[in-house]
């Protein structure tokens, strides 16, 4: 009886142990400084609300939509471009809402849902010092073409990929109905372009829209009126199986995805990447700032 009582009580407590586990949220993230605040602040606020996490960072992009797949990763923070063009393979172009709406829809078919975007898009931009932007009114795509196409004499930077792409440079170009000449673009590495352009070599270059440098090299975004570049609206995918083990996880990273947008993230990349703050410490920084943590 003492022999069958230990078994049962060793069985009971395998299962509570294999429940609890099964109740965790395995939050993921990439390998990049973005990546990883969103991670930590991610799993930061889910345990202030009472989850069991499991932190699961600095993953590949192609391994860790994989080990969500594979139902490995419950939870992380996703590109809308990123799963069109790389996971989806479709290559046509569509605004950023549709670009929404159809990775929702492929995405759903293999059980991963996206929950409601951010206004976060680290995509390609084009971007000025600002006091450029104030100097001469060019704050978007569309004015900075008006510019060019007027004679006003400026210089851009950009990596030697977009400048040969076929749908980067020349394409650009022409949605805007502008013209450049060969010798006023420069090519250089992508880290080297925020340098030039903050010492003032060039007067416009290329980044991606979330990048830390923005901020603390006092650049402004042109805005994309045309929508050109694609969309990478940062957006939290999860298992739909982790959804309904957790009824309230929809509600709760929809909060958190309000908060987020292209600035909110620069400002937080530099922390990070700039002012060579911790992680940990800037997502929580976030969390109570916003009264979520």
């Amino acid at each position: 009886m003492k022999r069958l009582m230990t078994t049962l009580t060793g069985l009971a407590l395998a299962g509570t142990m294999a429940g609890a586990q099964a109740q965790e949220i395995v939050v993921g993230g990439k390998n990049f400084t973005e990546q990883q605040i969103l991670a930590s602040m991610t799993s930061q606020y889910l345990e202030g609300l009472g989850h069991e996490v499991e932190t699961r960072a600095g993953m590949g992009s192609a391994v860790l939509r994989q080990a969500q797949e594979n139902g490995q990763i419950d939870l992380y923070w996703e590109y809308t471009g990123t799963s069109l063009i790389n996971y989806n393979d479709i290559t046509e172009s569509l605004s950023p809402d549709e670009t929404y709406q159809r990775v929702k829809e492929l995405d759903g078919e293999k059980g991963l849902v996206w929950l409601e975007p951010s206004e976060a898009n680290n995509t390609y931009a084009l971007a000025m010092r600002e006091e450029s932007v104030e100097e001469t009114g060019i704050d978007s795509l569309s004015k900075l073409a008006e510019a060019v196409n007027d004679g006003e004499a400026l210089s851009f930077a950009m990596n030697a990929e977009f400048y040969a792409r076929e749908d980067g440079w020349r394409p650009l170009q022409q949605a805007y109905d502008f013209r450049v000449s060969r010798g006023d673009v420069k090519r250089m590495d992508s880290g080297l372009v925020y340098q030039a352009l903050r010492d003032g070599q060039v007067d416009v270059g290329l980044v991606f829209a979330t990048d830390g440098r923005i901020p603390a090299f006092d650049f402004q975004v042109l805005e994309d009126d045309q929508n050109f570049f694609p969309a990478y609206a940062l957006t939290p995918v999860v298992r739909q199986e982790a959804l309904d083990a957790h009824p309230d996880l929809a509600e709760q990273m929809n909060a958190l995805s309000s908060l987020l947008d292209d600035q909110t993230m620069a400002t937080l990349n530099a922390r990070v990447d700039v002012e060579r703050e911790t992680i940990e410490d800037v997502a929580a920084d976030f969390l109570t700032d916003n009264d979520l943590l």
